[in-house]
């Protein structure tokens, strides 16, 4: 492959200063860790309050990779009209039932927010109750949180956030008016459930380290200042969320980690009520409710359910010495959710590696599946909004095929398909192939790894490919219709998912073997994928371009710094690369919750040293780099800005080949990049830009 030609620009220099940390008796030294902002929670809340010597350098930063891939440009905005031209502009949901209304969503020609709104319940004339084009106007930054009609249909409740740092606030608008109440609930999770009077609604609010610790009672035509507080969880190692059940009876406390949880409960019609526990915390138990009129379902790993199992209580006393087994543990079989209704139970469980639905009806106990029949699929179980109704909805797409949205009669089992994704700009599934691959790893596991690529595409080792990968916190990416990798499949592209060990995608022990001691699995198991690839002819070495985000990039760092000659390019999106020294600062938002998932180094040697094994910034060393893509937002309460800002620096500063190491900073955004449907689409034609760059493929297709 010609090697790509990136213009002779400097990179920026960064300023060192003395830093070191001694933990264990072990010294680590960081001269980047000034960038670091002191004031990082005022900087979530308020971006100009950042250091302004920080401020220059990802100013220089950006400088600098604005004119590395300066001639890009046509090519970006070609790609950018590719993908938005498969985009129908003016689409809407198929509005969902519920009472005497049916509720929906769109967008208008040129929107970049969805528009919500209601029709009577068996058709009729839309009422726009929230315009979310409207709601962004004049903001660099905007994004809806939860937009949820209060029982007596009279009310939404919705939330937003302007700053990308995933402080949201809550609003009440009337809906006969369409004008918000005064009353505005800041610091919010973005979302809220009602009571079941419509008179207020429960929340989380967001502490200073921004952790969801605390669940309040908001009444409606109150200040916020007066909200009663419901819950608080004291420990910062645990998650707290409110929710409510179909059929508006129950308020649900739910406190979590990665690996543990429990419940509290009370009347959704008594909001003095003092919550309820049903079952104990025990470290390693999980487990979830669901309403089931004079029971509750419990999906649960309890008794070393390892892939979960459904238990049954009664309501009146649902406590843990009160469960009775309904479906059994069934190894190598991992039940994901369940959802009830009165004559049904509904659960999505994943086999083999594939998705299907099981619907048991409750009086019989007798039980029927929905599956589907290509290699590689993705199914979505979207429910109901009633509890007392025989209809369920539920979507499908393969890698080939556009998302289809079913409505299906659970007694007659008939399907009624509702939509299909529509492709403005032309979709022919016969153009391309979707396969199925099994990566050997090295201790002998097989991963799997789903393939779409054209149908034209020769496959003689000189297609490029684009090889994702995530592996964190039992995630499964699926393999789901994506419009926008088609840009990439029609320039000869193979489009690869590596299913590695960390995601849950063959049960949950593929979960725990890529997970803290055994977090190497996640990293083998992805350049194990890339080697196959190899093996069978699909690509190159040379020709891979590897992607992830978030924990994916994360792997990102680490295959870096293990196997650089794997690959052509790396593209790493708001990576977590600094994982030893997020995990040591505890004032972090997410550090004491994640733990579980990676260790503590703070109060364990042995994590400590494991960490440090694989964190990508701590294993930057002497390595032929290939050309490395990082991605982030300035806001980003999740994966902080200054992760990607060090890596960036240490991997110049390291590097023995000549290979340039990018890095785009969104300033006015934070985890989830840019706001609106169409912003975010100039990102990823700005990171598929980069990764045709490496692989020298030009603006033609083919």
């Amino acid at each position: 492959m010609t090697k790509p030609i990136f213009p002779a620009v400097t990179p920026p220099t960064v300023l060192r200063r003395p830093w070191s940390d001694t933990r264990h008796g072990i010294i680590r030294e960081d001269d980047l860790a000034w960038l670091r902002a002191d004031n990082w929670q005022d900087v979530f809340r308020d971006p100009t309050l950042l250091d302004p010597a920080i401020r220059t350098h990802l100013e220089a930063e950006t400088a600098y990779q604005t004119a590395m891939m300066a001639e890009t440009a046509a090519l970006r905005e070609t790609l950018f009209k590719e993908m938005r031209g498969r985009i129908k502009e003016d689409d809407q949901s198929v509005p969902m039932k519920d009472g005497p209304f049916a509720y929906g969503s769109s967008y208008v020609l040129g929107g970049e927010q969805p528009r919500y709104f209601r029709t009577p319940r068996d058709g009729g004339e839309q009422v726009i109750l929230l315009d979310g084009d409207k709601e962004a106007a004049d903001r660099a930054y905007f994004h809806l949180g939860g937009v949820d009609h209060s029982p007596d249909h009279n009310s939404l409740l919705w939330g937003y956030d302007d700053k990308g740092s995933e402080f949201y606030a809550l609003r009440v608008r009337k809906i006969d008016d369409g004008q918000d109440l005064d009353e505005v609930v800041p610091d919010t999770g973005g979302e809220g459930v009602w009571t079941a009077g419509s008179d207020g609604f429960f929340y989380t609010r967001l502490d200073a380290n921004h952790r969801p610790s605390r669940v309040f009672h908001h009444a409606i035509g109150t200040p916020s200042e007066t909200d009663r507080l419901i819950f608080e969880e004291e420990d910062p190692g645990f998650f707290v969320g409110v929710g409510g059940t179909r059929d508006n009876k129950w308020i649900m406390i739910s406190i979590h980690d990665h690996e543990t949880s429990e419940y509290r409960i009370f009347p959704a019609d008594d909001a003095s009520a003092e919550p309820k526990l049903v079952a104990a915390r025990e470290t390693g138990m999980q487990y979830d409710l669901e309403e089931g009129g004079d029971v509750f379902f419990i999906l649960t790993n309890a008794d070393g359910a390892k892939d979960f199992k459904i238990m049954e209580a009664p309501v009146a006393n649902p406590i843990r010495e009160n469960w009775r087994e309904l479906v059994p543990h069934e190894p190598g079989r991992l039940i994901l959710s369940i959802e009830s209704f009165r004559d049904f139970l509904v659960w999505l469980e994943r086999k083999d590696g594939l998705p299907r639905i099981v619907v048991r009806e409750r009086a019989s106990g007798e039980e029927h599946r929905i599956a589907f029949d290509e290699e590689a699929y993705s199914l979505g179980l979207g429910g109901s909004l009633e509890y007392d109704t025989d209809t369920i909805r539920f979507s499908y797409s393969s890698m080939t095929t556009p998302s289809q949205l079913f409505d299906y009669n659970m007694r007659t089992r008939e399907r009624t398909l509702l939509k299909t994704q529509e492709v403005p700009s032309g979709h022919n599934p016969d153009d391309y192939v979707t396969r199925r691959l099994m990566a050997p790893a090295p201790d002998g596991e097989l991963v799997p790894v789903s393939l779409l690529y054209h149908r034209d595409t020769k496959l003689d080792g000189s297609a490029p490919c684009l090889l994702y990968g995530y592996g964190s916190y039992g995630i499964t990416i699926p393999a789901s219709f994506n419009t926008n990798c088609l840009s990439l499949v029609e320039r000869g592209f193979v489009y690869a998912i590596a299913h590695i060990r960390g995601g849950k995608d063959k049960g949950y022990a593929w979960y725990e073997n890529g997970k803290r001691a055994a977090k190497q699995n996640t990293f083998t198991d992805f350049i194990a994928a890339a080697k196959h690839l190899v093996a069978e002819s699909y690509t190159s070495h040379d020709r891979i371009v590897a992607q992830g985000g978030s924990a994916g990039g994360m792997l990102m760092g680490a295959i870096a710094n293990l196997a650089p000659d794997a690959f052509g390019g790396i593209i790493a999106e708001v990576p977590f690369v600094d994982v030893l020294s997020t995990m040591l600062d505890d004032t972090l938002p997410l550090t004491p919750p994640e733990w579980p998932e990676w260790g503590n180094p703070i109060a364990s040697e042995a994590d400590y040293k494991a960490i440090a094994a694989y964190s990508p910034y701590d294993n930057v060393g002497a390595h032929p780099y290939p050309p490395i893509l990082a991605v982030a937002g300035l806001t980003d309460p999740r994966v902080t800005y200054w992760e990607p800002a060090k890596w960036v620096a240490r991997l110049r500063d390291h590097s023995t080949s000549d290979n340039p190491v990018l890095f785009r900073i969104n300033m006015d955004a934070g985890h989830a990049g840019a706001s609106g449907r169409f912003s975010r689409l100039e990102e990823i034609a700005y990171s598929y830009a980069f990764a045709l760059k490496v692989t020298g493929k030009d603006a033609t297709r083919g």
